[in-house]
């Protein structure tokens, strides 16, 4: 698994709509899931940061599946 940016990813879940929706409905499904947040904090995660790091994609795959 390698970084990747965050629009990327979400239209790996979210395929079919423009980024920006993708990045908001994943945002929002993230936020939902408060261990998932609190995993995230600990890697140093940032809601601005445009792209994620092998761990954080790792994390996010761990707590909502794979896309």
């Amino acid at each position: 698994m390698k970084p990747i940016s965050k629009s990327a990813l979400a239209l790996q879940y979210v395929p079919n709509v423009t980024p920006h929706s993708a990045v908001n409905r994943l945002m929002a499904w993230i936020n939902g899931c408060k261990a998932l947040v609190n995993e995230l904090a600990k890697t140093g995660y940032s809601t601005r940061q445009k792209y994620l790091s092998a761990e954080q994609v790792k994390l996010i795959h761990e707590y909502l599946g794979e896309p």
